[in-house]
């Protein structure tokens, strides 16, 4: 088979299957119905058409059968007057109205059987066109029947393609909310540890550290007023005592990394840059 048979064999194929999709038995049925009916129709018209031909033929032929009495008279009167040449020539006009009467008759003749026969399958295709339409209706009703049936199943099943199309809808929703529900939980946990706010912010990790130790030194300078005035409230030598030992620790403290750093750290650059941060605390 050649490129182009097969390249023509396949388009016909698929030409077809969307015919054959495409194809309602109903509008079908309808269709077929009302050709015949068409058909009927052009049979009625030309038996009409007919009829009216062979009544053109006997008016004709009582026109001629008129003209043969005409010229039988004129015969006869012509005898009478012993004008013989006028009575042949009446009786030749009609004899050759005889041979075109016969004519007439053969070609009435014709039409009739022609008629007769048009309308012999007159009769026979409307009463197909009768049992057509009988079983056009019941084919109709058993297709209709046929395809809510199909269309219940398929509902019920969700084989349909409507059925199909909604399932894949429900995943994509199913989906959809599962992928909002875990990036609403995302937010809410980032949130809750606070990348939100280190996000928008625009101090780095030094800058948080710092200010988190400047935190916790007011919570202690604010948790030493309170014992200091706890102690001053009280009466007892000891506590007084007990203050004074502890006001010495905090200055033994405070010296003392103020030593190690100096002492520690051999980079000029560095211990310049601290002294300068104890002046501004100091100021």
């Amino acid at each position: 088979m050649g490129i182009l048979s097969r390249a023509s064999y396949v388009i016909r194929s698929k030409l077809n299957a969307i015919l054959n999709r495409a194809e309602d038995p109903s509008e079908t049925l309808d269709y077929s119905y009302e050709k015949m009916r068409d058909e009927l129709q052009q049979v009625k018209q030309g038996i009409a058409d007919l009829t009216t031909q062979k009544k053109r033929l006997e008016i004709q032929k009582r026109r001629l059968e008129e003209n043969v009495e005409k010229h039988n008279e004129q015969a006869r009167e012509a005898v009478r007057q012993d004008r013989e040449d006028l009575a042949r020539q009446a009786l030749e006009k009609k004899q050759s109205k005889m041979e075109q009467i016969e004519q007439l008759e053969t070609q009435i003749a014709d039409l009739q059987e022609t008629q007769d026969n048009l309308v012999e399958k007159k009769d026979k295709l409307q009463s197909r066109i009768e049992e057509f339409r009988t079983k056009k209706e019941t084919m109709k009703a058993r297709y209709e029947a046929a395809e809510a049936s199909s269309r219940v199943s398929e509902a019920m099943t969700g084989a349909g393609d409507e059925m199909a199309d909604v399932s894949r809808a429900i995943e994509r929703a199913e989906e959809r909310t599962d992928e909002m529900e875990a990036r609403a939980a995302a937010m809410d946990e980032l949130e809750d540890t606070g990348a939100f706010d280190d996000a928008l912010s625009d101090k780095d990790s030094i800058d948080r550290e710092l200010e988190a130790g400047r935190a916790s030194s007011e919570v202690d300078s604010e948790l030493e007023t309170l014992k200091a005035e706890l102690g001053k409230s009280s009466s007892s030598p000891s506590s007084s005592a007990d203050a004074d030992a502890d006001a010495d620790v905090e200055v033994e403290a405070e010296s003392e990394p103020e030593t190690e750093s100096q002492g520690g750290n051999d980079d000029p650059a560095v211990e310049a840059e601290l002294e300068e941060l104890k002046n501004e605390e100091d100021a």
